[in-house]
């Protein structure tokens, strides 16, 4: 108390010794006054002239007093400053610190242009360094500076410009890479910009113009008319330049009409006729001759019609390739067309195709897909053999089963490699053979399909069926194959083997942290040290974060034994990406035969001791012991009473007042209330919202009780006199399974509550599972009317970049922060800092957890909106707090708070 009494005396020292001299100095000048001129004295008059001695002493020390008044007062607004930036200092770090740790770069300034921020990953992206940007840099000179440095290809103005612009400015950096830069303006005046690499994104983006360009491109090319249109509605979809100069109409008058809105009544139901007929055809395809009307003359249309599937087998486009073949009715015009189609078929075939005469062994025919096999172009093939084609060794091999096939005078199927300019690849061959009208081989026709894709696929399918994408360990399916073939093998003898099921505890806080991939790193590293320890026995991953092992010998010590390995192993230190990360393990474990005869009881066994391992402490090892399986069934049966008491109505909602922030509890004025749900079991009596909340998620009991919830509170809230604001909680599930923003809709017309007095509470959850999806419903669910919450923030790691995504209207401070003000100068610093960061974002802020006086003295003094805790009023039935929201005016608002 003392040392506290000291600093609040230092800080006041500087105008309290200002004051003293001034009173000293004032008294000094008091006494020469009223003292009487002494004869004789040390100065006679006339050393000064006509002036008097007396009033020159007064000038003296008058003077001495205003500059130590002025000294005193600067020493004052210097030690005032200083404790001001010092507290700028601190906010800065956090704020700092956070924004350092985004994938993008980021440079903020102040209204002046002056850079106030740039974070590393800017610094990175242009290979730039701190001293590169020195104080009070504005942001055209640090252009400047990327531009001489080649990282800036346009001129300042241009870069303000784009870059501002909702598509952002694209710049190209000398070692080949793009920047996405984003320019945005802040009310204060100042600004913030995001640089993003894009170089990837740019790169596919022009890789499927070019693919987009050159099909089309080809297909302009083509000298038959070619045109698809949508079978649901008929409406041509593309045309290309040999239909447009057909039809002489343009490609634009074309597209997005129908036949009977191009052509003549009779040539529009001539073609659709013709588009039936394939639709009918049973290989979907169609080719007939008909006549069509084109201004004052009939012209004869050739036309192959083909009908394109989607991925269910049903018909979606049909593509038209036409031919006028009015002035080519002969019948060697016609052959010469049918050629030309069969080259066409043959070229497009997915397959290479290779004709061969028999005779002489000369290739006479070979599509544009054979020039794979015969790596060269098939006009260069023609007339050759496969000894002139293939090196000697292939050759001889090629010729021998071509001879085979011959002498089989039938299909002939096989798989074998052959070396292609892309490596040696598996191709399936089918060799054919043609006989002339004698009956004598006449030609062999050959088919070479390259299946190395598939069957590569096909091996992973299969090794994918039984072990985990991730850590390519053994999946619970392939863990349970080796535990019935143990019990096989183990059946009849006196051999023992324990079943470890081992949970990673650790890991939900590393991908709330460090982001999922940094989880899916550890997970790798987690199966790698499990089989290190199991020295080749067998290791699964059962799913998530759980782990499945098997270990022979006397039991349950070896089992034992084997789990404290694995709780040394992982705790020792992960380093993951240069970041340091702490896992442990907690095991649950289950002996053959004692704890089952079967694979699945134990499992579910190990399962279940597990269960009970978590529950007395995290690390720690349970063996399965037959109670257990009673608390299985007693969580079982918990689950079963929640199921029946949402549709009982044996929940009730209970509700939390918040409060603005106001320096006592009287003064802090309730401004709304949380919906929180409770559960009386008829004979359990009260359960716990820690114990039957999680087991609803568990098992999606949360979606129908959500909804329960927020019903049940709007309709309670719509009948309150005084229209305060209700807040209700949405769990990450509501999101995943149902339209939450078709619910929520229906539910304020029902009730008929105002949207804007509803407030619906997020986690971070909600955006984590699916960024994209979350991010569309809650632009929906704001367009309603309601307001927005980010819930308990602070508590991951992501929500800075949720805030920059979404203008939430409210942000509600994790209590584990509020928890620890007044014993904790970081949990100070960082919700001082959050109050901030949300102020400045234009957001209100909420504290929650409050229960002390210095608690709610603190968010008061640093501008905090509103308050929510024990202190303010715990959760109640609505009916204790009637007065505050008008339905019982005789009992005060003070009285009514205090039952809480």
């Amino acid at each position: 108390m003392a040392g506290k009494n000291w600093q609040a005396g230092g800080r006041d020292s500087v105008p309290a010794l200002a004051l003293v001299c001034l009173l000293a100095t004032a008294a000094s000048c008091g006494l020469a006054w009223a003292a009487p001129p002494v004869s004789g004295g040390l100065a006679p008059s006339g050393y000064f002239g006509d002036l008097d001695p007396n009033m020159i002493w007064e000038m003296l020390i008058g003077g001495i007093v205003v500059v130590s008044f002025l000294a005193a007062a600067a020493l004052w607004v210097l030690s005032a400053l200083r404790r001001v930036k010092r507290s700028q200092l601190r906010r800065s770090a956090f704020v700092s610190s956070a924004l350092n740790n985004l994938s993008q770069g980021v440079v903020m300034t102040d209204a002046r242009q002056r850079i106030i921020f740039s974070n590393d990953r800017y610094l990175e992206i242009y290979g730039l360094v701190r001293a590169d940007i020195p104080r009070n840099m504005t942001g055209p000179e640090l252009l400047e500076v990327r531009r001489k440095r080649g990282a800036l290809d346009v001129s300042v103005d241009e870069f303000y410009a784009q870059a501002a612009t909702a598509d952002g400015l694209i710049t190209e950096l000398p070692n080949g890479k793009s920047v996405l830069v984003k320019y945005f303006r802040l009310p204060n005046g100042g600004s913030v910009a995001t640089h993003e690499d894009c170089t990837e994104q740019r790169k596919l983006s022009r890789k499927l113009a070019s693919t987009t360009q050159f099909l089309e491109s080809v297909l302009d090319n083509v000298p038959v008319c070619v045109a698809a249109k949508n079978i649901e509605d008929g409406r041509y979809i593309f045309a290309n330049r040999a239909f447009e100069r057909f039809s002489r109409f343009s490609r634009d008058h074309i597209v997005g009409k129908r036949a009977d809105e191009i052509f003549q009544p009779e040539t529009a139901r001539t073609i659709d006729t013709a588009d039936q007929s394939a639709l009918r055809a049973p290989e979907g395809y169609h080719r007939t001759e008909f006549e069509v009307e084109r201004g004052s003359e009939k012209r004869v249309l050739a036309s192959n019609r083909v009908i394109a599937r989607d991925e269910n087998n049903q018909p979606e486009f049909l593509i038209a390739l036409f031919d006028d073949v009015t002035d080519r009715r002969s019948l060697s015009r016609e052959l010469e067309s049918t050629k030309k189609f069969l080259e066409l078929v043959v070229d497009n075939i997915p397959v290479s195709l290779i004709v061969e005469r028999v005779s002489d062994g000369k290739y006479l025919l070979a599509n544009r897909s054979a020039e794979t096999i015969l790596n060269r172009r098939r006009e260069d093939a023609t007339g050759l053999t496969a000894a002139d084609i293939f090196n000697p060794r292939e050759a001889k091999l090629i010729i021998a089963r071509d001879e085979a096939a011959i002498k089989k005078r039938g299909l002939l199927t096989e798989e074998h490699p052959i070396s292609t300019k892309d490596g040696l690849r598996l191709f399936l061959t089918r060799r054919m053979t043609v006989l002339d009208d004698a009956g004598e081989p006449q030609y062999l026709i050959k088919t070479h399909e390259d299946v190395t894709d598939r069957r590569q696929t096909e091996s992973r399918m299969a090794h994918m069926a039984y072990h985990d994408g991730l850590t390519d360990l053994p999946n619970r399916a392939a863990f349970l194959q080796a535990l019935a073939q143990m019990i096989e093998a183990c059946e009849g003898t006196e051999e023992e083997f324990a079943v470890l099921c081992v949970d990673l505890d650790g890991l939900k806080e590393v991908n709330d942290v460090f982001g999922h991939a940094m989880g899916d790193k550890v997970l790798t590293e987690v199966a790698q040290r499990l089989q290190d320890c199991a020295r080749g026995g067998v290791v699964a991953r059962l799913g998530g974060d759980e782990f499945g092992l098997i270990i022979d010998g006397k039991q349950p010590s070896a089992g034992i034994a084997l789990a404290e390995q694995v709780a040394i192993a992982l705790a020792k230190e992960f380093q993951i990406d240069g970041k340091p990360v702490r896992a442990g393990a907690t095991t649950g474990i289950s002996v053959f035969p004692h704890n089952g005869s079967d694979a699945a009881a134990l499992l579910a066994n190990s399962g279940a001791a597990l269960f009970r391992a978590k529950a007395k402490s995290r690390g720690s090892i349970s063996v399965f012991e037959p109670e257990m399986d009673q608390q299985i069934r007693d969580r079982r049966v918990l689950h079963q009473d929640l199921s029946v008491a949402i549709k009982n109505g044996e929940l009730s909602l209970y509700y939390q007042p918040q409060a603005t922030s106001g320096p006592t509890v009287a003064s802090s004025e309730v401004i709304g209330f949380e919906a929180l749900a409770r559960w009386m079991h008829p004979v359990r009596g009260f359960v716990s919202p820690g114990d039957f909340i999680p087991l609803a998620e568990e098992s999606g009991l949360i979606v129908e009780m959500g909804e329960w919830i927020l019903r049940e509170a709007c309709r309670e809230a719509a009948s309150w006199p005084v229209p305060m604001q209700i807040a209700v909680n949405l769990s990450p599930a509501q999101f995943m399974h149902g339209d939450v923003v078709s619910l929520v809709h229906s539910i304020l017309l029902e009730t008929g509550l105002a949207p804007d007095r509803l407030e619906l509470e997020i986690t971070e959850g909600v955006l984590i599972e699916d960024f994209d999806r979350g991010l569309a419903l809650l632009r929906r669910l704001k367009a309603l009317g309601v307001r927005i919450s980010m819930d308990d923030f602070g508590s991951g790691y992501s929500s800075l970049s949720y805030l920059q995504a979404f203008p939430f209207d409210k942000i509600k401070i994790d209590r584990a922060f509020v928890m620890h003000l007044g014993r904790n100068p970081q949990s100070a610093a960082i919700v001082r800092a959050v109050i901030d960061l949300g102020h400045g974002l234009e957001m209100s802020i909420v504290a929650e957890g409050v229960e002390t006086q210095e608690q709610l003295g603190f968010l008061s003094e640093e501008g905090c909106d509103a308050v929510q805790g024990y202190f303010i009023g715990k959760p109640l039935p609505i009916g204790q707090y009637a007065a505050l929201v008008g339905r019982n005016v005789i009992n005060s608002i003070e009285s009514t708070r205090k039952t809480g």
